[in-house]
């Protein structure tokens, strides 16, 4: 057994539910720690202290510690708070100038101006959090907290208490890698020589995530076959031959479903709990969902849903393509989402044309997405790519049966449905195409008339198990490796 030092992990991460959350991130965030606490790791989380934690009913502690860290050519001073979440310390840097805003990232308008110089701060912030919590690990994510392992690797003189300190960093999707403008690299108060393509650098600009992919000691993604695919020209974002070399440093942990939350035999938000044993409660959530889109309330009416941000990335080009051949077929649809303007227009304008057989709702909505993933009968992700994605493990553990695109985690979660031998828990389609997305709604719709096997599809579904518990002993090992 390793000492327990070697098992004390700080996670940093822009987002973390239930504190704050745009996606799936926040959901990973949420849910992982929590794991790793059960497997005897000693975790601890550091987060910005965004006006949506401060104005929500989130109990917050002053720690009484303040500190500076150097952005440019000034000191920026931050409060740090404490919170809990199950008993895992969460440390909160507060720094109002910085994050007291609406939004996350941005807002209708585009992403924050000084987004650059936000995350710089924040990244700078995570090494003071550090002094405090001595951990053996630093696990950051995505571009945001990159930074910190470019300062922790090349700047040992301002953080020499934490040499010994290990470093991961998780790519969740990189197609987004904080690019800044090659100015903005004054913000970072780092060496000239980190400004080449070798480091920082990024077709005359400078690249957050880069700079972390470079310097971490290991590398995770969400899946392993996004781990395979990022390393392709195709899905690497310009990334690709990074990943290509420090192949040997990098893994695929696929990501769990945190069942206390994505359970329907406990959910408080939707109309009726069930379970594979007592299917009744579906057929309840089937029509309280009809209702609230205002659809026809018809139990032998397939109903396929689609939870998703709005946007090429989840497979909207190809949905756009095959709108109407989609409403030929005899089918309800419900979309609900936030996302790329274009497409919430174009959605909201086609899906008007079908009234009674289609809903939209243009936002993002926790009680409404629960509702969306227990009411429908089959859930949508023709994704261009996709790292991990959780919303295909959720509708699993609701029968709510995945039609998917073979890519990243969908492609390492899902297993097509074969009618010969009763195997598979979804429906999965390989081609980026309009005919390949219908020739798979087909399938469904045949499977949603053939009663045998439609039910024993379901117990598939909900008898997989994707708990997070297997991803955090994927996790676990890693650290140790690091340790020696």
């Amino acid at each position: 057994m390793k000492d327990r030092a070697a098992l004390r992990v700080a996670i940093a991460s822009p987002e973390i539910a239930p504190f704050a959350k745009t996606g799936g991130l926040g959901d990973v965030l949420g849910a992982l720690p929590k794991a790793l606490a059960k497997l005897g790791l000693k975790v601890s989380l550091i987060m910005p202290a965004y006006r949506r934690i401060l104005q929500s009913e989130v109990t917050l502690e002053d720690s009484g510690v303040r500190f500076t860290v150097p952005v440019y050519s000034r000191n920026e001073e931050a409060t740090l708070l404490t919170a809990k979440m199950g008993g895992i310390p969460v440390y909160l840097v507060r720094a109002d100038r910085y994050f007291d805003r609406d939004h996350l990232y941005g807002d209708a308008a585009g992403d924050y101006p000084d987004n650059a110089e936000r995350f710089a701060f924040f990244s700078r912030a995570i090494l003071e959090v550090l002094k405090l919590v001595r951990p053996a690990i630093l696990h950051a994510n995505d571009w945001q907290s990159a930074p910190a392992v470019v300062f922790l690797k090349t700047q040992p003189e301002f953080y020499s208490g934490l040499s010994s300190v290990r470093t991961v960093l998780t790519v969740h999707n990189p197609g987004y890698q904080g690019i800044f403008e090659s100015r903005d690299l004054l913000l970072l108060n780092l060496d000239d020589r980190l400004t080449i393509p070798r480091y920082l650098e990024f077709y005359g600009k400078i690249n957050f995530l880069k700079g972390g992919l470079v310097l971490a000691d290991k590398i995770t993604t969400v899946s392993p076959s996004y781990a395979e695919e990022i390393k392709t020209e195709e899905q690497g974002f310009g990334l690709d031959g990074i990943f290509r070399e420090r192949a040997g440093s990098l893994s695929g942990i696929l990501n769990g479903a945190d069942y206390d939350v994505w359970n329907p035999e406990t959910d408080r938000l939707i109309a009726q709990n069930y379970s594979l044993g007592s299917l009744g409660g579906k057929q309840t959530c089937k029509t309280d969902l009809q209702r609230v889109f205002k659809l026809g309330e018809n139990p032998d009416m397939p109903l396929v849903g689609m939870v998703a941000r709005l946007s090429a990335q989840k497979g909207f080009d190809l949905l756009e393509e095959a709108i109407d051949r989609l409403f030929s077929r005899k089918l309800q649809f419900v979309l609900l989402g936030t996302g790329d303007k274009r497409y919430q227009d174009f959605f909201s304008k086609a899906l008007a044309k079908y009234p009674g057989k289609a809903g939209i709702g243009v936002c993002f909505d926790e009680t409404l997405a629960h509702k969306v993933i227990a009411g429908a009968d089959f859930f949508l992700m023709p994704s261009r790519y996709e790292p991990g994605g959780l919303t295909q493990l959720y509708s699993l553990k609701y029968g709510t049966i995945p039609i998917v695109r073979a890519v990243g985690g969908l492609k390492d979660s899902i297993r097509d449905f074969s009618p010969s031998d009763g195997s598979g828990n979804g429906i999965v389609f390989t081609g980026y195409d309009a005919p390949s997305l219908i020739a798979a709604v087909d399938r469904a719709l045949a499977l949603f008339g053939d009663k045998e096997n439609r039910q024993a599809l379901i117990k598939n579904a909900m008898a997989a198990d994707f708990s997070w518990e297997n991803a955090a002993r994927a996790y676990r090992e890693l650290y140790r490796s690091l340790m020696g």
